[in-house]
């Protein structure tokens, strides 16, 4: 089973950037399972598979030995961002309006970057908050599509159903929130099983009340059983890896990578649910690699160290050359 204590934080840092490849592929499969189950029992039905997934992955928390502000806030809080999530998703109204949620959702990377700054120590330099800009807007121009992105169109969709949007916000910045937690209070400690666990459980009392127990499409088909099975496992491995990745690897190269996620969504649809991907989804992911290609240099871990090495080969080059030609 994976275990924190014995990888090196560049190992945790490979294993978390597993993260945004799973979710990105989810996606297109929880919209699957929407469509064969409805929300509550769709969400049941992932989580218990991924409940198995990640305890035959990384088994079962030893909550003795677990930090107590770990235990009863970062827990709690990773928790309120699943439900939160879903919530969001499910109380918005119209395809426009989904997609603004999922944008507003998607300002978690940019707040699990900024977190690690004012609370975990990372140090950056300034050219950081520009990179979180730009690999936003490109987030925008994904999402948005063809028809592009109107501020006054979100203004009026935000006033008639502010409820959605607040709960995608609480989302992203729970998990910021959560993975802040993970990294300071963590240590070895991988509670994903019980975050699962609890999921689990709130999702089948809200489908045992009748919560959005109604399927988006009629009939249980092979397709969202297929989703409900690829789904868990990669729900529960990108939970899993994530968790590994923000207790001993570096919280802001894999929150910049975690930009890719609707990019890697985008892809996979193609290939699931046949979605066809426009010029504007080129012009986004461009921005999208400018933004966190800033963000991973502002930190000091990345184009510095690069920079660094080719003037280490460079000055090594020139000092042995003229040795080698005098010697010939």
């Amino acid at each position: 089973m994976l275990a924190a204590r014995n990888l090196s934080p560049r190992q945790a840092t490979l294993i978390g950037l597993i993260a945004p490849i799973c979710w990105g592929m989810s996606v297109s499969l929880v919209r699957g399972i929407a469509e064969g189950f409805g929300l509550a029992q769709g969400q049941f039905l992932l989580y218990c598979v991924s409940t198995l997934c990640v305890f035959l992955t990384v088994g079962f928390p030893n909550l003795r030995k677990m930090d107590r502000r770990y235990l009863w806030i970062g827990i709690p809080t990773a928790n309120l961002s699943s439900l939160s999530f879903c919530l969001a998703i499910f109380t918005s109204t119209g395809g426009a309006q989904t997609m603004e949620v999922g944008m507003v959702n998607y300002l978690w990377p940019s707040l699990t970057i900024l977190f690690a700054v004012l609370f975990n120590r990372v140090g950056t330099r300034w050219w950081l908050y520009p990179g979180l800009v730009i690999a936003f807007c490109g987030i925008v121009v994904i999402l948005s599509g063809e028809e592009g992105f109107s501020i006054t169109g979100f203004a009026a969709r935000f006033a008639e159903n502010p409820v959605s949007y607040l709960l995608a916000l609480t989302a992203a910045l729970t998990w910021a929130g959560y993975s802040s937690m993970t990294r300071a209070w963590g240590g070895s400690s991988n509670p994903v099983t019980l975050i699962f666990l609890i999921d689990l459980s709130i999702f089948g009392l809200l489908w045992l009340f009748g919560f959005g127990a109604e399927p988006v499409s009629s009939g249980t088909t092979t397709h969202g059983l297929m989703s409900v099975i690829f789904g868990g496992i990669a729900i529960g491995m990108a939970y899993a890896a994530w968790t590994l990745g923000m207790s001993r690897g570096s919280m802001t190269v894999l929150a910049a990578a975690s930009y890719f996620t609707p990019v890697l969504s985008c892809v996979f649809a193609t290939f699931w649910i046949n979605a066809r991907l426009d010029s504007s989804f080129w012009t986004g992911v461009a921005l999208v690699v400018a933004g966190s290609l800033l963000c991973w240099d502002a930190t000091g871990r990345g184009m510095r160290r690069i920079r660094e090495a080719a003037a280490s080969r460079t000055g090594s080059g020139a000092a042995s050359g003229p040795a080698s030609r005098s010697g010939d």
